[in-house]
């Protein structure tokens, strides 16, 4: 069984999707509560969540005030404060042995009723699953970045998770304004599957020399009709994210996932796209 109604939703981590995610929850009209592990983070996450509104409100693009919607969102360095959540989302650090831990956490933490739900992009939901004794109740809501903008949201269903559980997943995230679709625990899921080998080989093509960054996602937008090429994506994205992410994907799928090795340069570089200022494009 899970809850009849939402109305307080948890997110635990308060970085780029995180804060995205309480984001969009608080617009919503959800009351949210956003933890992570440092009172710095969390300033952080908020901050964050105030600029995302004010642009968005420079736009036209919010129906409230920004600070009746950031209202909305509490922020915590204590886990024990999700307690009263209806649903709680985890969008921390990619590594199944810290998300396994925070899910055994919230599984004693949190009546029976209420779902557990990951943001994960590339690890196993039956593994995270697995951590908690009621592995029912948890699914994957991958949102994508960044969440306010972006309109797909990847349900990924475990082989545990119950049919009321992905029902409820998709009604969430329709609430948000997002659309759907659902996807079998397999490693990459729809999306990052099928992405990451793109980037990849449009950052391979690019050190190969095949055409100027430029032109590889020029040629990619114009020749494909997608809005962002490539290495552009990639930038946003995170350099180190979709490194992790192949780097995965390497290892359940095989060859064909190999990360391209100027992927692998930038990251140990230090150039992890916008967030740093640098990657394969500049920006401020």
């Amino acid at each position: 069984m899970v809850r009849d109604r939402i109305d307080r939703v948890g997110v635990v981590g308060a970085g780029t999707m995180g804060n995205g995610i309480a984001q969009v929850a608080a617009t919503a009209g959800y009351d949210v509560v956003m933890r992570d592990v440092e009172a710095e983070f969390v300033e952080d996450g908020l901050a964050a969540i105030d600029s995302s509104l004010s642009r968005l409100e420079d736009r036209d693009d919010l129906e409230e005030e920004p600070g009746e919607i950031s209202g909305r969102v509490t922020g915590t360095t204590e886990l024990a404060d999700l307690a009263d959540c209806d649903l709680v989302v985890e969008a921390i650090v990619e590594d199944l042995e810290i998300k396994r831990e925070v899910f055994a956490d919230l599984d004693d933490l949190l009546p029976d009723d209420v779902v557990l739900a990951t943001n994960t992009s590339t690890l196993s939901i039956t593994s995270i699953g697995a951590a908690t004794d009621s592995p029912e109740r948890v699914v994957g809501i991958h949102f994508m970045n960044p969440v306010p903008i972006m309109e797909g949201v990847e349900i990924v269903v475990g082989e545990r998770t119950s049919e009321g559980v992905v029902a409820l997943a998709n009604d969430f995230s329709e609430s948000l304004g997002k659309t759907t679709w659902e996807a079998d625990d397999k490693p990459g899921f729809v999306t990052n599957r099928i992405l990451m080998p793109w980037i990849n080989e449009g950052i391979r093509a690019y050190d190969e020399g095949v055409a100027e960054k430029e032109d590889i996602d020029r040629g990619m937008e114009l020749g494909t009709n997608v809005p962002m090429g490539p290495l552009k994506l990639a930038d946003h994205i995170g350099l180190d994210v979709c490194l992790h992410a192949s780097e995965t994907l390497h290892e359940e799928l095989g060859d064909r996932y190999i990360p391209a090795y100027l992927l692998k340069r930038k990251v140990e570089a230090g150039d992890l796209g916008k967030k740093t200022g640098t990657g394969f494009y500049e920006y401020e």
